[in-house]
């Protein structure tokens, strides 16, 4: 089928490349011309793993193109998939929906027969309508048209994987033509399929990841608990994530939630819910506990050198919010680096994929090319991004060369007592320093 992606950012690249995987005829579209050069020499603006090769191998067996007309996409495309930013606004945080609304107009302007529109961010309920709307205000006469909404479920450093292997996928339509054209391209995937409206679609999307940031701010406010009551948070977490009503996903410890889409989704269902006349005090909490998990770093850093933190030299390991991506948005060390510069914190920053964004960002750190060189002499080290390449560290090495060996281990990645036997002060995050029998039945 031929379709179109408008907005090759994260979302709209990895769809276009694994549509064209599927065997698809896929447009993606991007009003930077920079990116689109950048993608047809094979470059990709972003790390995400497997994806240079897949866009790669789709672009040279000429399913996948790139352009920077929407006119081309949309003469191009029978389904035209909207993936264009929604950031939040400053004063609110709701979604910034101006984009949308510009490429919904942009689109009714270039369509000359029948087209399916699909929501692909990541927007409000009833964006929808909105859509439906300016396109109706700005088409040709007697042109038919329907508006659909396929949320996207993609982790960084998994999305390939996740848009191949989906849990579910979402369709909310209103027409049966519609339908049988996304439920066509979507079909390979062998996938349980929910046909619903476009309403219900819209709020998937945000009561997912509304709910999975409510799990990581659950168990960062039990890690506090156990501090305080000389439990194990490992072994709390284990307790209750093997009941199959919980599950054990998203319920690690650690310094909060990041990227572009937890706190961005969390402050956007918020508003939206505000909207609609219900004040969501329970994602306020969320969020509260999100801001206070972040704190503890510096909480455990003031602890370890009795609140006396200036003129020190602390190493931050890790920038992205997460492993196996470049994203640094909303990451949890961004703000450590920023408050431990507050404190007149010298620091000392690694992270094995994200530097180039740091140094664009202009992140406040020494940001040094190896992890080795970013501990030597500081007076602590600080794990904010459970990166592979930590955990198997040189312990004995990094021990010899840091001027005090504090651990403040803000993803839990070592086990407390092995760092405390080779002489490390560890400092994680609900855990006992010492070893917690685990019976194997």
């Amino acid at each position: 089928m031929k379709i179109t992606i408008i907005g090759s950012g994260y979302v709209g690249l990895v769809t276009g490349a694994c549509l064209g995987d599927l065997g698809h005829h896929v447009v993606c579209v991007d009003n930077n011309k920079e990116k689109i050069r950048m993608l047809k020499q094979g470059e990709v603006p972003f790390y995400e793993p497997g994806l240079k090769e897949l866009v790669g191998i789709n672009f040279n067996e000429g399913r996948l193109t790139f352009t920077d007309s929407i006119k081309e996409g949309v003469a191009h495309g029978h389904v035209i998939f909207i993936t264009v930013g929604t950031p939040p606004k400053e004063d609110t945080g709701a979604a910034d929906l101006s984009a949308v609304q510009t490429v919904s107009r942009e689109i009714a302007e270039s369509m000359t027969s029948y087209r399916v529109v699909v929501e692909k961010s990541t927007v409000p309920v009833r964006t929808g309508r909105m859509v439906a709307d300016t396109i109706s205000r700005h088409i040709a006469p007697g042109i038919e048209f329907d508006v659909a909404s396929v949320p996207e479920f993609l982790r960084e450093g998994s999305a390939i994987k996740d848009f191949l292997n989906p849990d579910r996928i979402v369709i909310g339509v209103t027409s049966d033509k519609a339908a049988g054209l996304l439920v066509k391209i979507f079909e390979p995937l062998n996938a349980p399929l929910l046909l619903t409206d476009i309403e219900s679609a819209e709020l998937i999307k945000h009561c997912a990841n509304a709910f999975l940031a409510m799990k990581i701010s659950f168990i960062n406010a039990v890690a506090h608990i156990c501090e305080l009551s000389g439990a194990d948070v490992g072994k709390v977490a284990m307790g209750i994530g093997l009941d199959h009503r919980i599950g054990k996903e998203f319920l690690k410890p650690g310094i909060g939630y990041g990227g572009s889409c937890f706190p961005k989704d969390v402050k956007a269902f918020i508003a939206i819910s505000k909207k609609l006349g219900y004040e969501f005090k329970l994602l306020k909490e969320v969020e509260k506990i999100n801001e206070f998990a972040r704190n503890k770093a510096i909480d455990k850093l003031k602890m370890a050198f009795d609140d006396k933190l200036e003129g020190k030299t602390m190493a931050v390991l890790g920038l992205s919010f997460k492993p196996d991506t470049d994203d640094i948005r909303s990451s949890p060390a961004l703000d450590i680096i920023n408050k431990l510069r507050e404190e007149n914190v010298s620091v000392r920053a690694y992270d094995p994929k994200a530097l180039d964004f740091a140094r664009e960002l202009g992140v406040d750190a020494h940001l040094c090319d190896d992890v080795y060189s970013a501990v030597t002499g500081v007076d602590a080290m600080i794990v904010a991004t459970e990166w592979p390449e930590f955990r198997n560290l040189d312990l004995p090495r990094v021990k010899s060369i840091m001027n005090r060996p504090v651990v403040i281990d803000g993803r839990n990645l070592f086990e407390p007592f092995r760092l405390e036997a080779m002489g490390f002060e560890y400092y994680g995050m609900g855990r006992k320093n010492k070893p917690v029998i685990n019976y194997d039945f």
